[in-house]
């Protein structure tokens, strides 16, 4: 059994100190990994479902037996390691805007980080908004143009971890990140609110077909149960 509580890591970003901590649950009797920013948490391994789901509902709106797949966010990992659960996957870039995220999943600190060295995954420290906005894309070695862009940073589309990120939740940002994507290429996106009729709406916009899935899954700390939403959308309509 391991200890009671530990802090795995910690660092001071310019978004405020970031630590990532191991608790044992004696109630559920599983270690639980947690990621705070300052003092607000922002992921748990107790709640992965939708994170999973963001990557399979994504790819299941994909199209070809070869897939290149740009993730926004690694955070612990659950979405991009739910992406190479596909044998699809031919190449997989993940954006993390901390070094220090990426270091934690480096040194194997978190569980199953050993399958994020698999060859076909890339991890990148970069801006993921800054990446949408620039022509060059977010590797150089996907040539450009990507599959599927599956994003989980912000909480949702109103409420954001950086007034910047804002941009992307437009028709302007979202065309410019169009412009990664391959014809008939996917973005799906990953929010802890319900849908929201006017994102969808400005998704509606940009892409043919967009769908807001409401993911549901059982809640340990309050023993009912919880709701997170990933969009997926497909095709330009420009």
């Amino acid at each position: 059994m391991s200890s009671l509580f530990a802090e795995l890591g910690r660092a001071d970003t310019p978004a405020g100190p970031i630590s990532l901590r191991r608790r044992r649950d004696s109630r559920l009797d599983i270690d639980v990994y947690e990621v705070k920013l300052g003092d607000e948490f922002l992921m748990s391994s107790l709640f992965t479902v939708a994170e999973i789901e963001l990557a399979r509902l994504g790819l299941a709106a994909t199209k070809g037996s070869t897939l290149d797949v740009v993730v926004g966010g690694l955070g612990l990992g659950y979405t991009a390691r739910a992406v190479l659960d596909d044998p699809r996957v031919g190449r997989l870039v993940v954006v993390e805007k901390l070094e220090e995220v990426i270091d934690w999943h480096r040194r194997d600190v978190l569980p199953d980080s050993d399958r994020l060295t698999d060859s076909r995954v890339r991890l990148v420290a970069g801006d993921f908004f800054s990446m949408v906005i620039a022509d060059a894309g977010f590797d150089p070695g996907l040539d450009g143009k990507v599959d599927a862009i599956l994003v989980d940073i912000d909480h949702s589309p109103r409420h954001l971890l950086d007034p910047s990120h804002a941009a992307l939740y437009t028709a302007d940002g979202l065309g410019r990140l169009v412009h990664h994507l391959r014809p008939g290429g996917v973005f799906a996106l990953w929010s802890d609110d319900p849908p929201d009729d006017d994102f969808v709406a400005v998704l509606r916009n940009v892409f043919a077909s967009t769908q807001a899935h409401v993911v549901r899954f059982p809640n340990p700390l309050t023993g009912g149960e919880s709701a997170n939403t990933v969009y997926v959308a497909s095709g330009s309509r420009g």
